[in-house]
Parts: C-alpha cells; structure tokens; sequence
C-alpha cells in the first residue's frame, strides 16, 4: 500500500489537539515523508497538512488559533494546497460548533452546525461503514463493507453547501449512520476531511490515506 516515487511532504499540526503520533505513524506506513510540528512555515510550504482534534469543538478551535492554525488552513487553500480534517479537525472546518447549548464560531471553510448526535447510545464509539458517492477519490479501492473507526458525539446532521454553477464541482461527501444519518466524511477541492480515524482504522484507514497522498 505504501506510495511509490519521491515522498510527499506531510505535516502533522501540533496545536496540542488531537493524536498526532498515530497519525505520524499511519501516514509514515504509507510512505509519507511527515514531521509533526507547529512551526506555521514548515506547514505553510508542506506538501499536505493533517489537521487533528479531539475533545471539545471550543476548545479545539481556541488551540487552532493560538498557534495560528485558523491562518494556515485559509492561506493554504487560498493557494489551492491540500488539508485533510480529521474527527474534531474536519468539525472545526464548519461554521460553528453547539455544545451543551452554547455555540462557538468554527473557521467557517463550510456552511453548517456540528450538533449533538441523536442515537440511543452516545458517543458513538467503534466500527461503523460508510457510503461514499460515486467518484470518491478518498475511498477509492474501498467498497460499502470497509469499516472506520469512529469515537463522536457530535456531527454534521445536515449538509448546506450547494453548487449551483456547474463549471465549479459539487463537493462530495460521504455519509454514515448511528441513530441518524451524519457527515462521515467530505471532498472538496482541496479541503478533505473525515469524521472519522483513519490513522485507527486498519487496513481501510491505511488505503484512505494512501488515496489523500497520491492526490498531493
């Protein structure tokens, strides 16, 4: 599975959120050249960056931006470079995040609420398949029966960006169910992300973050 060529440069974002060694490690099974850092010109000038998060959207999105990584992601993708989002570090690319009835401001890269997940067992936590649309090049060379690691109690229950010009590409997004339908995961342009581990998520995580670098 590991890519062949010269390696692509990929940074991991320490902003002190989020598993940033098993991502290292993943990243690295596939053939990845990836450091894990802070320093805003290494990630600035990377090949791909991975932005982590886990625990709370507020608090998440508060690290972000004392390490100017609110800056990073938008001068990035102004410049058409690759970011990938995963778990709370796809949820914070969303307007805003609601918990425990109070909203805090996400970057705002997409339209959308990160809600509380409506399931009779919360959080959701464990193995979970997904359908990705037709055309995915996240989920290439997987089928519906691959499984991800999920560990969330919140998400996107309601996907709003709309594409009406058709000169400009739909987003494609990905959708996965506990309790209700939710926002496993979304491609568009060059901003990624997953609800999801993929760096938890075996074999099929390994394939996914295969699939991000070849895109590089």
């Amino acid at each position: 599975m590991e890519l062949t060529g010269s390696a692509k440069r990929v940074i991991v974002f320490d902003y002190g959120f989020g598993n940033v060694r098993s991502a290292e490690r993943a990243l690295a099974r596939v053939g990845a050249d990836v450091e894990i850092s802070s320093d805003f010109d290494a990630a600035l000038e990377a090949d791909g960056l991975l932005v982590p998060g886990v625990g709370a959207f507020a608090a998440c999105m508060a690290g972000l931006r004392a390490a100017r990584g609110d800056w990073l992601v938008g001068r990035r993708l102004s410049g058409g470079r690759p970011v990938l989002g995963i778990c709370v570090g796809m949820q914070i690319l969303f307007e805003r995040g609601i918990e425990h009835g109070v909203e805090s401001e996400g970057l705002g890269e997409w339209p959308g609420a990160v809600e509380p997940l409506r399931a009779p067992v919360v959080p959701h936590m464990g193995w979970n398949t997904v359908k990705a649309p037709e055309g995915s090049r996240l989920f290439a060379g997987l089928d519906d029966r691959a499984r991800y690691y999920f560990v969330h109690s919140y998400a996107v229950r309601h996907w709003e960006l709309r594409t009406e010009n058709p000169a400009i590409p739909a987003p494609l997004v990905t959708w996965s169910t506990h309790g209700e339908p939710f926002v496993a995961a979304v491609e568009n342009g060059p901003l990624w992300g997953t609800q999801f581990h993929p760096e938890k998520s075996g074999d099929a995580g390994a394939q996914l973050l295969a699939n991000w670098l070849g895109t590089l």
